[in-house]
């Protein structure tokens, strides 16, 4: 591998997306739904850990949790039996935790027209070994233009995560420093 990360593991051998891409398929019954009577965020939110974490824990080969959901996306309503199909898969990994991108979509379980993304989340895992420290985790190996276009993307996400803790932090310490103390 040419294109290794610079915190590689040699010893640990890379994975190609594909490998670990799962989809998750649910049909929304009425104990789903909100005071809206549409299928509530938190279900749709519990499928999206869920394949995310089937494809975390295939790439890595082990258990794996879930550090940090950014970016869900809710972009139309679920209604009592639709299909829901979550597709997972790696978009980017470091040494220790893997980006997982998502797509949600349904469809009507009784027509045959197509299905139509309702929604998208990236969740970060965290490898961990059986005392829930961090273990290593193979390099993720994109495999077509997209899961490229991908992989690249999440390292802009990773680059604004880490930008905002940081930067979150120097504030909560300056503020401590001028004697604003917060609950």
């Amino acid at each position: 591998m040419t294109d290794q990360a610079p915190d590689a593991d040699p010893d640990i051998p890379g994975k190609p997306t594909s490998a670990s891409r799962t989809t998750l398929s649910h049909i929304m019954t009425h104990n789903d739904t909100n005071l809206l009577g549409t299928v509530h965020g938190g279900v749709i939110m519990k499928l999206v850990d869920d394949a995310a974490g089937a494809v975390a824990g295939r790439h890595s080969g082990g258990p794996a949790v879930t550090a940090s959901m950014d970016e869900m996306v809710f972009l139309e309503p679920v209604r009592v039996g639709d299909l829901v199909h979550v597709k997972a898969q790696v978009n980017w990994t470091g040494r220790t935790s893997m980006e997982i991108g998502v797509r949600v979509l349904a469809e009507r379980w009784n027509e045959s027209a197509p299905a139509t993304q309702v929604g998208s989340a990236y969740l970060v895992f965290a490898a961990v070994d059986a005392d829930g420290k961090p273990r290593r985790v193979p390099q993720v190996c994109p495999e077509t233009e997209r899961d490229r276009r991908r992989n690249q993307e999440a390292q802009i996400r990773r680059t604004h995560r880490l930008a905002r803790r940081r930067a979150i932090r120097e504030l909560r310490e300056r503020r401590a420093a001028e004697g604003f103390f917060e609950d």
